[in-house]
């Protein structure tokens, strides 16, 4: 770019997209004159996504703002929690999770939130495409494919440790939660079962210690509070404890 320049100063938070020089108040920042703030910012490293409020000498602007030359402007990250399209009369929220983010999707599905996750890597265009046509909600740590155009919404993962980016996520977004209610494995409906219906799939050992079970309608796996049953109660118990909004189903 080789035009106006502006004063650029990213809030502390989005400091991790952006090169250690853009990092301090009031950054010397060339603009070329005709791209709008938005595209100023994604310049800077900083994904849309990741945006909240954008102010220009004080004053919020959209992201369609052109700046001019001599503009101070403050760019903060999101508020939280997020609120999305549609208002309070928006359908409950639904994700859709990169490859490389499993065990977030195990985890969330156990919480009872909605979650769209592929084993096999479908590729950015058919992410983004997905997350629009179904209205869900992208995660992912790839700031490329947040900056696609057709996403309905999307949010950066900034840890790669699965506790924390569950209450990153649960404290952005704040779903309902609805534990225990979802398959872990695909995401389908969980509904109880009887031991006798679901006994040709259970182990010998697993039918004689066990009485309660409950099965996916959609891909009919099969469960039960067996070993790691502890493990997962502390997660749901902790989410439920920190961030609450659990819905009975």
């Amino acid at each position: 770019m080789n035009g106006p320049a502006i004063a650029l100063t990213l809030a502390p938070e989005l400091h991790v997209f952006a090169a250690p020089a853009r990092r301090g108040t009031r950054v010397p920042t060339t603009t070329d004159g005709a791209s709008s703030l938005g595209h100023v910012v994604e310049s800077a490293g900083v994904p849309l996504t990741e945006v909240g409020r954008l102010l220009v000498d004080g004053q919020e602007v959209p992201v369609s703002y052109v700046p001019r030359a001599g503009e101070s402007v403050e760019v903060f990250g999101v508020e939280r929690p997020q609120h999305l399209p549609g208002g309070p009369d928006a359908p409950p929220l639904r994700f859709l999770l990169d490859v490389h983010l499993g065990t977030l999707a195990r985890r969330m599905r156990l919480l009872g939130v909605d979650t769209a996750y592929e084993n096999e890597d479908i590729g950015d265009p058919a992410l983004a495409t997905r997350s629009a046509a179904e209205h869900r909600v992208l995660l992912s740590r790839d700031r490329g494919l947040l900056r696609r155009r057709e996403l309905f919404a999307g949010a950066y993962v900034y840890s790669d440790n699965p506790d924390e980016q569950l209450r990153d996520v649960l404290g952005r977004f704040a779903p309902a939660l609805a534990p225990w209610t979802r398959c872990t494995a695909c995401n389908g409906p969980l509904r109880e079962a009887d031991k006798d219906s679901v006994g040709d799939r259970l182990e010998s050992g697993t039918q004689r210690s066990y009485d309660v079970f409950a099965q996916c309608a959609a891909c009919e796996r099969v469960y039960w509070r067996g070993a790691h049953h502890a493990r997962l109660e502390r997660i749901v118990s902790e989410a439920v404890e920190e961030f609450g909004g659990v819905v009975t189903p």
